[in-house]
């Protein structure tokens, strides 16, 4: 759910084509509205959304690491994820990790030899990716104002990065993962979120801004993390993308990689510091 992603080609350079491009801003132009109104109307509708975001990375996980025997993995890891955001929308967190645990050890047993830890991880990511904007979002006070802030990180990380990536250049981030992210774009999409933490926190009135333009620099570090981390997957079992279900952008896993990673952060942020509300205490500082 961003505009742009940073390991993409240019469209300045010839890199990505113009219908390409255009592809990518129609699905934005769908997609951010999506996410911010089913945040802003939250229920049963947010945890919907979430829910179907998960099923489809399972989907792609499981191609990925099974490809043709993906079905049976798939159905186990979808349907204990399934049942694990449907407990945990009720307040049942312990019971939705054991349907998180029941499934990976499932998906263990049953994945090809040499590929069940993949298995079993892809149950928790899945599961990660459904429950933490859950979490977040649980808080009638401050959930949207949460969901909103790492929204904003996640995609001024992805847009800053790409843009002043491209625009500046210099030593590559990590060449052997993902070849065309660059120091220039990591600061860059840090620098940016930054700012975009800063725009939401004033926005929302929230107190002590301060400490929550540090805590878009580390979110932004995390995004950045979860993008490489989906790189050097796709490269270990041989795919250019997750899949192909949003025009010009690639897979769910591809555009959601580094959100995935940031809401992990910021609800574990969120837990420790409020048990309670974790958005409150993501966000009141």
């Amino acid at each position: 759910m961003i505009l742009v992603s940073s390991d993409g080609a240019s469209p300045f350079r010839g890199g990505v084509r113009g219908n390409e491009l255009l592809f990518r801003v129609c699905s934005a132009l769908v997609l951010i509205p999506l996410a911010l109104a089913t945040a802003y109307a939250g229920g049963w509708s947010f945890v919907a959304l979430w829910a179907a975001a998960a099923v489809i990375v399972s989907s792609e996980w499981t191609g990925l690491i099974a490809r043709g025997n993906s079905q049976l993995l798939f159905i186990a890891a979808a349907a204990c994820v399934l049942v694990a955001l449907g407990v945990l929308a009720f307040g049942h967190c312990w019971i939705a990790l054991a349907a998180v645990a029941i499934g990976a050890v499932a998906c263990f047993a049953t994945a090809p030899t040499g590929r069940r830890m993949w298995a079993a991880l892809g149950v928790f990511y899945a599961g990660a990716l459904g429950a933490f904007p859950i979490v977040l979002r649980s808080d009638a006070d401050y959930g949207f104002s949460a969901m909103v802030f790492l929204f904003a990180i996640v995609w001024a990380t992805d847009t800053g990065a790409y843009f002043i990536g491209r625009a500046v250049g210099g030593p590559k981030l990590f060449p052997r993962i993902s070849p065309q992210k660059t120091w220039s774009g990591a600061l860059g999409g840090a620098a940016a979120a930054m700012l975009a933490g800063l725009a939401v926190a004033k926005a929302a009135v929230l107190s002590a801004p301060v400490p929550l333009v540090a805590l878009s620099a580390i979110l932004s570090i995390c995004a950045q993390g979860g993008d490489l981390f989906e790189s050097q997957m796709k490269r270990k079992f041989g795919a250019k993308d997750s899949g192909q279900l949003i025009p010009g952008h690639g897979g769910a896993m591809d555009r959601l990689d580094g959100f995935v990673a940031a809401a992990c952060v910021a609800a574990l942020i969120g837990v420790i510091r409020g048990p309670e509300s974790p958005a409150r205490g993501l966000l009141i500082w």
